[in-house]
């Protein structure tokens, strides 16, 4: 393999025809009705009768004696051309205008039909039912949680009835675009607490549909990705609009109806107040007497606020650093000279060790490494740390690790990242390690790495690699640490290295897989085009729950397969190989309430090292026990930094 690929530098950073005619026609002029009367004979002589069609014939001057026959046509003449509209209308046009005006359209006549507009009326009744009850979650999403009485309904009714027309028209319609809002918001309640076990912060995570996009576009292309984003907007806003329009069909319904409307208002509060006195329930845990929207909208005012007060907060606790002003050589004396390799796998979670449908695949590997590592002369650590996310947002569990901090949203990640806070890299890069990122999974530049300190990256885009991708994964795990151990870890003459680096096989939608292969064979990664090809797709997998466990379950035991033989292979005797889960994977594998626990495990071939974390009461083997010791995530950075500092071996 080629050694002369390069690092990536951090240093590069109206209608006018309505007007009422003026003019009378032309002919209803006055030639006819003087055609017999003598020149001398006055005009107040009785008019001759007017004709059928004419509505009103303009009275004449007494005055003025009447035209002589040979003078009509001129008076005619100047009549006309007095006339603003035109004198004559074609009985074929007006006869259409009128049949126009009084006959609707086939589909107008339907739409105007009583069985349609009541129709439509249920429409609307049911719509804005079905809204004030959505759940936001969605294994709640069934008929029984619609067997309900909303007390909101009830409120809704009586603020219509009282409202005048232009108000209940704004009011109807701020009412309806809220019902639309809250529709698409627990719907992403549903997509978050299925994927991330939390509910969609409105305020924090609009950020993430940036990565929602690259990760569909990364493993179903990118017409699939702007397919979903194009059809979610435009799905977005049609539910918003047809709520608008059922709220105002039914204001329009309910003015009509003022007295039934009322009386229809007082039996849904009656009904309600009597169903939550008696705690009446259709089906256990779900009391007819609902308040689901009022209760979600405060619920969810009082999240944003929270939200808004804990990173005001936020600022103060990074200040907050013991370790801050530490001098260089007082910081991990313990570890001088040694190879720090920090490895995060891909939702390795607490589930894949311990859950009866994957335990026990899990546990063979990782029992099967303890022997081979053991004859290898090293030994192992492990214990649980609870991430800071769940089903996903790696980084952010990266970050709670390396910076002693709680980063559980993408806010406190932006802020902590615009910080001198110090991280692991930082620290050992300050006391002489040379610092390095390998990331197999970025596929663009990485300007946080000035934060964490790192001196160089290596990324999908300079690790040379030439086998196709699998999935979402840009290359298999084998690959990454093969070309690490070349470009970095073999290198003649180096430093100690501190190295973070994410697995990525692991990562959803866990099809297809790679398969573990001899470390000779992985080459440029073209032999991989085989392996990607033979495995299962997604298509295959996601149509059941049990085929995705499966394979999540394959994915996890092939990553531990392959980093337990690299330790084998390729560690020295100044390896210090820290790897842990980032987060649990997503509930489709773990399924619901599942805990945020992943385990950690400390390997190392020199005792002196694994001496120093014997307080820490870990389990003596790649596999911890169920009851070794719980951390916070955040808090692992102190107890690393103590326990390998000047005074360690003293605790």
């Amino acid at each position: 393999m080629s050694h002369d690929v390069q690092p990536t530098d951090l240093a590069d950073p109206q209608n006018p025809d309505s007007e009422k005619p003026s003019g009378k026609p032309a002919d209803s002029s006055p030639a006819a009705e003087h055609s017999e009367q003598s020149p001398e004979q006055p005009t107040e002589a009785a008019p001759a009768e007017e004709p059928a069609e004419v509505p009103e014939e303009p009275a004449q001057p007494t005055e003025k004696p009447a035209e002589t026959a040979e003078e009509l046509p001129a008076v005619a003449e100047k009549a006309a051309e007095a006339t603003e509209e035109p004198i004559e209308v074609e009985p074929t046009v007006a006869a259409a205008v009128e049949a126009t005006e009084k006959t609707p359209g086939r589909v107008r006549r339907i739409l105007r039909s009583p069985r349609m507009s009541q129709a439509l009326n249920v429409l609307a009744g049911v719509l804005v039912f079905a809204a004030l009850l959505y759940p936001n979650v969605l294994r709640r999403l069934t008929l029984g949680n619609f067997a309900r009485i909303p007390i909101e309904a009830a409120f809704g009714i009586l603020l219509l009835i009282v409202l005048p027309r232009r108000p209940r028209l704004v009011v109807g319609s701020i009412l309806g675009a809220g019902l639309g809002w809250l529709i698409i918001q627990k719907s992403l309640d549903m997509g978050w607490f299925k994927t991330l076990a939390r509910p969609f912060d409105v305020i924090l995570d609009w950020e993430l549909f940036d990565d929602t996009f690259n990760f569909i576009r990364d493993s179903y292309g990118a017409a699939g990705a702007w397919g979903a984003a194009i059809g979610a907007i435009v799905l977005a806003a049609a539910v918003v609009a047809m709520m608008i329009w059922a709220v105002l069909r039914l204001a329009a319904l309910i003015t009509e109806h003022r007295r039934r409307s009322a009386l229809a208002a007082a039996g849904i509060a009656s009904a309600w107040m009597l169903s939550l006195a008696v705690g009446l329930q259709l089906l256990p845990a779900v009391p007819v007497a609902a308040r689901t929207s009022v209760t979600y909208a405060w619920d969810r005012a009082w999240q944003a606020k929270t939200g808004i007060a804990n990173e005001a907060a936020f600022a103060e606790e990074v200040k907050a650093d013991p370790y801050k002003n530490v001098p260089p050589d007082q910081l991990l004396t313990a570890l001088r000279g040694k190879d720090v390799v920090i490895t995060f796998v891909e939702s390795y979670g607490r589930n894949a060790v311990e859950s009866p449908s994957l335990a026990a695949g899990t546990t063979a590997v990782l029992e099967a490494g303890d022997a081979k590592l053991k004859a290898a002369g090293f030994a192992a650590r492990s214990g649980w740390l609870t991430s800071s996310t769940f089903g996903g947002n790696s980084w952010l569990a990266h970050s709670t690790l390396l910076s002693g901090l709680w980063i559980n949203n993408q806010s406190r990640y932006r802020n902590l990242t615009a910080s001198d806070r110090l991280t692991i890299p930082s620290a050992m890069q300050k006391a002489g390690w040379d610092t390095v990122s390998v990331m197999p999974g970025a596929t663009r530049a990485f300007p946080e790495g000035k934060f964490y300190g790192y001196n160089r990256i290596w990324d999908s885009r300079n690790l040379s690699y030439q086998g196709p991708r699998f999935s979402w994964a840009q290359m298999p795990d084998q690959y990454t640490l093969k070309q690490f151990t070349e470009v970095e870890y073999n290198r003649p003459g180096r430093k100690p290295l501190m190295v973070e680096m994410p697995l990525i096989s692991s990562h959803t939608p866990w099809a297809p897989i790679p398969t573990f292969i001899d470390w000779d064979q992985v080459g440029d990664g073209s032999v991989y085009n085989a392996i990607a090809a033979d495995g299962a797709q997604k298509a295959d997998i996601w149509s059941s729950a049990a085929k995705v466990r499966r394979e999540y379950g394959k994915s996890i035991r092939y990553t531990l397969t392959t980093l337990i033989s690299w330790i084998e292979k390729y560690g020295n005797d100044d390896l210090v190989l820290v790897f842990l889960g980032d987060h649990q994977p997503s509930s489709v594998v773990t399924g619901d309430n599942a805990s945020h626990d992943v385990p950690i495990t400390i390997v190392a071939k020199d005792p002196a090292v694994l001496d120093r974390i014997a307080p820490w009461n870990w389990t003596p083997s790649l596999k911890p026990a169920p009851d070794a010791p719980v951390w916070q995530m955040n808090t692992f950075r102190d107890r690393f930094f103590t326990a390998f500092g000047p005074d360690g071996g003293t605790h």
